[in-house]
């Protein structure tokens, strides 16, 4: 649904640039424009090509959705030095067995709500996951998770906040698989990003 709205519109707005005699100030006009939908105030500090590419360089002020504490911590957390030798993420990898089979379970559960009143086809489920980017071993696990009915309100339970964080892009991802988000998709979602704080 949502590219349904947007692709249009980007279509429009290329089109728009490339006739236009003010293509550098629509540009900039447009990049904050459009993320000012998304509740981000971004300003366009610098703007260049190079290698057939645009380069941007922006300054981004704290989203109307994130709360203050949220946006100190985020800004502290940039000034301090970067730590190579750690990741910045765990990886599915990277978690335990307890925390890898809550993330194959709610998973499995986005799948099985995004069309309830249908029974899940996994080899025609399995290349749309795949595009996702999703490692073998987690496929495997949802797989296997999909074989009996999921309760929310059981994998909400004690749902650590770096499975969360780690489940909500993958979540959205599968939700917009059939390019609408359902209620329960919905409701799966927010309580994901609720866990997370």
């Amino acid at each position: 649904m949502l590219s349904q709205i947007v692709r249009p519109l980007v279509r429009t707005q290329i089109r728009l640039l490339a006739n236009t005699q003010a293509t550098r100030s629509t540009l900039i006009s447009t990049i904050a424009q459009w993320l000012g939908y998304l509740g981000v105030h971004a300003q366009v500090t610098s703007l260049s090509t190079s290698s057939g590419q645009i380069q941007v360089s922006l300054t981004v002020g704290k989203p109307e959705s994130c709360e203050s504490s949220d946006w100190q911590q985020i800004l502290h957390n940039l000034n301090e030095p970067a730590d190579s030798s750690q990741s910045s993420e765990t990886t599915y990898a990277q978690m335990t067995p307890k925390q890898q089979s809550k993330l194959q379970r709610l998973l499995a559960y986005l799948v099985q709500v995004g069309d309830p009143d249908n029974k899940v086809n996994w080899d025609t489920l399995y290349p749309q996951l795949k595009t996702l980017n999703l490692d073998e071993d987690l496929l495997n696990g949802i797989k296997s998770a999909l074989k009996v009915p999921q309760s929310l309100d059981q994998l909400l339970e004690g749902l650590d906040p770096d499975v969360a964080a780690l489940a909500l892009p993958k979540a959205v991802s599968i939700a917009l698989l059939d390019r609408r988000v359902n209620a329960k998709e919905d409701s799966t979602l927010t309580a994901l990003l609720s866990a997370m704080k």
